[in-house]
């Protein structure tokens, strides 16, 4: 259901990202309807892009410091993006992620945006597990 991860949005951007390392990477790929003109692609969509991605890092710090099986619901709390260059939309486009701190519930994330070897994007964000009866519980 997530706009940008969720398999199930037909219009979403359904994001994929995987723990390699320290790190969480996805790839992704625009389409002419994620452009702010032509060839260079929208500030939301990169965005959005990050903020998902974002998510899904903490999550997975935080499962990992719970010891639990499953990925809890987390939510984003606070983030900023610096949109340092045009970033093409004709090129694949690389996301990473890190854990920067880790506090109970709450990990804050670095992350950026690649093209064409060129970071294009950067942001830092705080993200926070929720309980059940959250409009998020399990959304994504």
């Amino acid at each position: 259901m997530c706009f940008g991860c969720g398999p199930a949005n037909e219009k979403g951007l359904r994001i994929q990202s995987y723990v390699d390392g320290d790190v969480v990477i996805a790839e992704w790929n625009a389409e002419k309807h994620h452009e702010a003109f032509p060839g260079v692609l929208n500030g939301g969509i990169i965005g959005t892009l990050l903020d998902c991605h974002c998510n899904w890092t903490a999550a997975f710090y935080v499962m990992q410091a719970s010891g639990k099986q499953d990925a809890p619901s987390t939510v984003t709390a606070e983030y900023s993006v610096k949109l340092l260059r045009p970033t093409p939309s004709s090129s694949p486009l690389s996301l990473s992620a890190k854990l920067v701190e880790l506090d109970g519930k709450k990990a804050v994330i670095e992350g950026e945006l690649e093209a064409d070897g060129k970071v294009c994007a950067v942001c830092r964000g705080t993200f926070v597990s929720v309980d059940p009866g959250h409009p998020a519980y399990h959304r994504w």
